[in-house]
């Protein structure tokens, strides 16, 4: 039975390392041994639990089903020594974190603040980049995605939704006479925000819904904040999170363009690598956002 139990364990770090010779040498094992003990594993069960090829490693139906049993084995040893060894002592050490450039105005920037201040022995590292940045090859700890998410050995969490409005300047709508449905969208001025412009924005007003397809933009950039500021300056219409355009609208230089049609909001994420430990400082840090983010009455302790 130990010897199972060690062969699940570096079956599990193979997976998670992506390669027998990046899990030897977190195991401190030699490649051949890795091999030997998943080949082990596999003849005992009588299945085969990973594809093999020169280049990389995949799952088979088997394997999917073997590595969440093996996680489920992990963590339930991993909490066990955490709770023996007493690790409920003041979390510390350094959290690199990369995030979409656009949420270094959102509520996310405060929650980090107040987590920082409730954990002052924690450093943390922040990378706000247009550039999605490879979180296990670039260093990062935690990464914050918006939008669809691609199939991932990563772990992951919804974090919020960001509204978005479609708005504009007000001097751009006073030459832009009959807006009142979706329907009117069709032939207008639109900025493009390159990334996503080939996702059809849905409209919605109680059970109604709208799936709007817009014309070529007239002016396209990749970045959130360039997208605002041409629509701010009265360039075109455009769909942007509620978070960059609360102030403006609320001082009358921009509107919020048909405010009876809700657009569909963004779904924000944290993800990071699937062998960070459970009650360690990556998941004591997500959960921190994930408490924080949902409504009072839904927090623990409330």
């Amino acid at each position: 039975m130990l010897d199972q139990l060690r062969r699940i364990a570096i079956f599990a770090a193979t997976v998670d390392h992506g390669s027998f010779r990046a899990a030897a040498q977190a195991l401190r094992l030699s490649p051949s041994v890795v091999s030997h003990h998943v080949s082990q594993l596999e003849d005992q069960l009588g299945t085969a639990l990973l594809y093999r090829s020169t280049r990389k490693l995949s799952l088979t139906p088997d394997g999917e089903r073997m590595l969440e049993a093996a996680r489920a084995m992990l963590d339930a040893a991993e909490t066990g020594l955490h709770a023996v060894a007493g690790h409920d002592r003041e979390p510390s050490g350094v959290l690199r974190i990369t995030a979409p450039a656009v949420l270094a105005q959102s509520e996310l920037v405060t929650q980090l603040a107040a987590y920082s201040v409730a954990h002052g022995n924690v450093r943390i590292s922040l990378d706000f980049s247009d550039d999605r940045r490879d979180l296990i090859g670039d260093g990062f700890d935690i990464a914050i995605r918006m939008g669809e998410l691609k199939d991932s050995s990563l772990m992951m969490r919804k974090l919020f939704d960001a509204e978005r409005r479609l708005v504009a300047a007000r001097s751009f709508l006073d030459t832009q006479p009959g807006l009142s449905s979706p329907a009117d969208l069709v032939d207008r001025d639109w900025l493009e925000l390159a990334p996503v412009w080939s996702e059809r924005p849905e409209f919605r007003n109680g059970r109604r819904r709208v799936v709007v397809s817009r014309p070529p933009a007239r002016i396209s950039v990749n970045d959130a904040h360039a997208l605002f500021r041409l629509t701010r300056s009265g360039a075109g219409l455009a769909i942007v999170p509620e978070f960059l355009a609360a102030a403006d609208i609320a001082s009358g230089t921009m509107v919020h363009v048909l405010p009876d049609w809700a657009v569909s909001p963004v779904e924000v994420f944290a993800l990071w690598p699937a062998n960070a430990p459970k009650d360690g400082l990556v998941r004591h840090f997500v959960e921190y956002l994930v408490q924080g983010t949902r409504p009072a009455d839904e927090r623990e302790g409330c």
